[in-house]
């Protein structure tokens, strides 16, 4: 039986530390703007408000593991020092003034202190700053379109491709901005409820016909980011992915030029603009 005993252990040991190593791999590896493999935390930053949700949430981590632990070592304490054994003849005490108060006094506190990083974050992702660039994103079943109403007006259309990595992720056309610039993004849908996500960015919002939202980001570092389309809109809802591709300035200037005339359209219609109002 003592053998048994040790094998198992020895088994759930090795099965822990393959586990660990796994997860701990998956996010060693974890490239910039994308999911990992066995990936448990967030994925990177790649934008200010991004940071502060990372932020939010390993503050709220440790808040309300302290808190767990807290509650843990009362419910030992009870246990221990309050059972029939050990304290045979039970305190008939009812009310007491001091824990009550505290008791209430502490939560409030509490969540006081986590309701001034909360608001601070959400101001921040809903005030949307003077914007550098303005595209309009429509989401359509089962793709997107985007607009550039500041360089030329020209759109296109942007679908899943087959044979690009990531996996259900990488697309044909990509949405392409300059690092550093804040760029506004109003959604809108052409047919039912979609949602605009891209977890690198910190940002999600829907994307609702005959409704124009707006959100923003503002990227920190080049390279190729990526979402999907977060709301349940079809049979095809899974294979929306949203490609955002962040370049330097004199790069995205290139791709406008070339843009222009790939996507060429005689359409006349009419966008918001980073200088104009919402339209």
């Amino acid at each position: 039986m003592r053998m048994s005993m040790g094998r198992m252990g020895r088994q759930l040991l090795g099965l822990a530390v393959a586990g660990l190593t796994l997860a701990t791999g998956g996010v060693a590896f974890a490239e910039l703007g994308q999911p990992a493999p066995w990936e448990w935390t967030l994925q990177q930053s790649g934008s200010p408000v991004m940071d502060n949700i990372v932020w939010f949430h390993n503050f709220l981590f440790v808040l309300i593991t302290l808190i767990t632990l807290f509650v843990l070592a009362l419910l030992v304490v009870v246990v221990v020092k309050f059972n029939a054994r050990a304290n045979p003849v039970p305190s008939r005490t009812t009310h007491n003034t001091l824990i009550e108060v505290a008791w209430t006094l502490v939560p409030v506190l509490i969540l006081v202190g986590i309701s001034v990083p909360s608001f601070r974050l959400l101001f921040l992702e809903l005030d949307v700053p003077k914007a550098d660039l303005t595209i309009k994103a429509t989401g359509k079943q089962w793709y997107w379109s985007y607009a550039y109403p500041d360089n030329g007006k020209f759109e296109f259309d942007s679908l899943m491709a087959q044979d690009k990595q990531p996996r259900l992720l990488g697309v044909d056309n990509e949405m392409v901005v300059p690092v550093n610039k804040v760029v506004r993004v109003q959604v809108t849908g052409a047919d039912v409820i979609h949602a605009f996500a891209l977890p690198a960015f910190g940002i999600k919002i829907d994307a609702i016909p005959g409704r124009l939202n707006e959100t923003w980001f503002k990227a920190a570092k080049t390279g190729t980011f990526y979402g999907q389309c977060s709301e349940l809109c079809g049979k095809d809802h899974a294979f929306m992915p949203i490609a955002i591709r962040v370049v330097d300035d004199q790069e995205f200037a290139s791709w406008v030029e070339t843009a222009k005339k790939k996507f060429a359209s005689g359409g006349t219609s009419t966008y918001a603009s980073a200088a104009g109002p919402t339209q």
